[in-house]
């Protein structure tokens, strides 16, 4: 059937439509990354589990590695904003312990034992490493920006980009204890949880003190 514009077949696909393909991509991806390996996960088996061709992933991604990227990136944005509108007096623990509740863009990552899972692959997986470093190269200059505007400063000053590569460095060091220390021992997703929040948390009292 033929609109009034003229164009046939389905409507466009909305941005957040494409934004949640994209997530329901990663999450399958990591699923099979965790269960099979990356070496034998193909795109296909990766557009099945979703309920998407192959082409369709590779429309999104350009390798099967790259299909875990919002997972990474999810909570760039979010984090930011908390470190923007940290108010004067507050403790850093307190700003993301009130923010997670109210903020979904924080909690629409993989659950805590994905999360050990899949960094723990990139040790052994360089696709995935590249990933997971790239996200942190990503992420220190958005921190940067929001701490410069928190303090007033400009975007460019050498202060708020120290504190950021801090914040950064210490956020990674916290992650990657969980995934390749802690993880395993985890019983259940709720102990998962607990464990990844303490050592997060801990990283975030250390760091507190060079940012105030």
């Amino acid at each position: 059937m033929t609109s009034a514009a003229g164009r046939t077949g389905r409507p466009p696909l909305t941005e957040e439509r494409k934004a949640e393909i994209r997530l329901e991509i990663a999450r399958a991806a990591v699923d099979l990354f965790v269960a099979q390996g990356v070496t034998a996960t193909t795109g296909e088996q990766i557009g099945q589990a979703v309920g998407v061709s192959a082409r369709t992933v590779w429309r999104y991604f350009p390798s099967k590695e790259a299909c875990v990227r919002p997972l990474f990136t999810a909570r760039i944005d979010a984090v930011a904003d908390c470190l923007r509108d940290w108010p004067p007096g507050q403790s850093l623990e307190q700003v993301f312990e009130s923010s997670v509740p109210a903020d979904s863009r924080l909690v629409q990552g993989p659950d805590s034992a994905t999360i050990g899972a899949l960094v723990r692959l990139t040790r052994v997986e360089p696709g995935l490493r590249a990933e997971w470093l790239q996200t942190y190269d990503e992420a220190e200059p958005a921190f940067a920006r929001a701490l410069a505007e928190r303090a007033g400063l400009p975007a460019d000053d050498v202060l708020p980009k120290i504190q950021a590569a801090m914040f950064n460095a210490a956020l990674r060091a916290a992650v990657e204890h969980y995934a390749w220390h802690v993880a395993d021992e985890a019983t259940d997703a709720v102990t998962a949880e607990a464990e990844l929040t303490a050592i997060v948390r801990s990283a975030l009292t250390v760091v507190a003190a060079g940012l105030a």
